[in-house]
């Protein structure tokens, strides 16, 4: 088998409590593929609570601490993207416990495909949580036909947006992801609230296959509480149209239709105030229907309980994220003008 060099990227913003348990878990994997030469590079992204030294004081492996403002996690996977020196690069958020048989699966399968690009199969962690019960049904419901039958295969742009996908754990050739982030384009002029992962791997799918096993797998630990779970909706608003609101997607029907859905359940609102008790009901009642079927009462109540009020916050972030496009776009018209 050959001997392989990986960089694994770990972008990290506030994030001291589960920073080290992701290293861990990194190590844990490295130590079981012998054929894996690794390094980690810890981007601190603008961090005020101690991430960053915590993150270099929990490594075994080889560690560069690569320090910035708070620029967003595309900014801090470039960063750290340009700091790496492995032929290939394995990102891993901070919220995330690689499983340790994930790497001893790669190696086997790049003496194969040494080219092949990998995304982790996401195993959320719900622990009881309401919130994590939330976010496993909307995974599953979102990638249904890959969730219905977990397995090792692959998707191309064709299939792209029925399979989950994101950098939250994600292996690549360095230079395919140099290419990548190279060709990276977002509605926004702040790269903080761009949709690093959907654009990104759109642009690789576009070019080859990505492939997916549970072999290959993570666990991500969400938000727990109210308050951090509401602005995390509230950013996936934001991001969401940043990566769906293209034609290639098959949400930007959702997208479009969005805005003027939103208008008229507002100005109904307006007109009639007891209407909007009734919207949420029915946002209810329609997430109890895509609940339904061969899952536990918590994980159904919590999705039903939760629904109304993340459409909330992601809505409003969607709306946001509109202002914020509009706003770009005169930018540029404004200085194409001017030049």
């Amino acid at each position: 088998m050959k001997r392989r060099f990986v960089s694994v990227v770990i972008p990290v913003y506030n994030e001291r409590q589960h920073v080290t348990d992701a290293i861990r878990a990194v190590e844990a994997a490295v130590a079981e593929a012998p054929s894996f030469q690794a390094e980690l590079v810890v981007v601190d992204d603008g961090s005020s609570d101690g991430s960053a030294e915590a993150a270099a004081s929990a490594a075994t492996l080889p560690v560069r601490l690569v320090r910035q403002p708070n620029r967003g996690r595309f900014a801090a996977r470039q960063a750290g993207l340009e700091a790496a020196e492995g032929d290939y690069v394995l990102f891993v958020d901070s919220r995330v416990a690689l499983f340790s048989r994930a790497l001893r699966f790669l190696a086997e399968r790049l003496d194969e495909d040494p080219d092949a690009v990998w995304n982790a199969h996401c195993v959320i962690a719900t622990n009881g949580n309401p919130y994590g019960h939330f976010w496993n049904v909307v995974t599953e419901l979102a990638f249904s036909s890959y969730f219905s039958d977990p397995r090792t295969t692959s998707f191309d742009a064709e299939s792209f947006d029925h399979f989950p996908k994101g950098t939250t754990c994600f292996f690549a050739p360095r230079e395919t992801l140099h290419q990548a982030f190279a060709a990276f384009q977002t509605y926004y002029g702040d790269s903080r609230y761009s949709n690093d992962d959907t654009v990104i791997l759109r642009w690789i799918a576009e070019r080859g296959e990505i492939h997916i096993s549970p072999e290959f797998a993570c666990v991500y630990r969400p938000r727990a509480s109210l308050v951090p779970f509401l602005r995390h909706a509230y950013h996936r608003g934001i991001v969401f149209l940043d990566g769906h609101g293209h034609r290639e997607s098959r949400f930007f029907p959702a997208v479009v239709m969005f805005y003027p859905a939103s208008i008229v359940v507002a100005l109904l609102s307006l007109r009639r105030p007891l209407s909007a008790p009734v919207a949420l009901g029915v946002v209810s009642a329609l997430a109890a229907i895509l609940a339904s079927g061969n899952r536990s009462r918590r994980e159904t109540a919590s999705f039903v309980a939760l629904a109304p009020i993340y459409g909330l916050a992601h809505g409003v972030g969607m709306w946001r994220g509109a202002a914020m496009a509009a706003a770009e776009r005169a930018r540029q018209l404004a200085s194409q003008l001017g030049q």
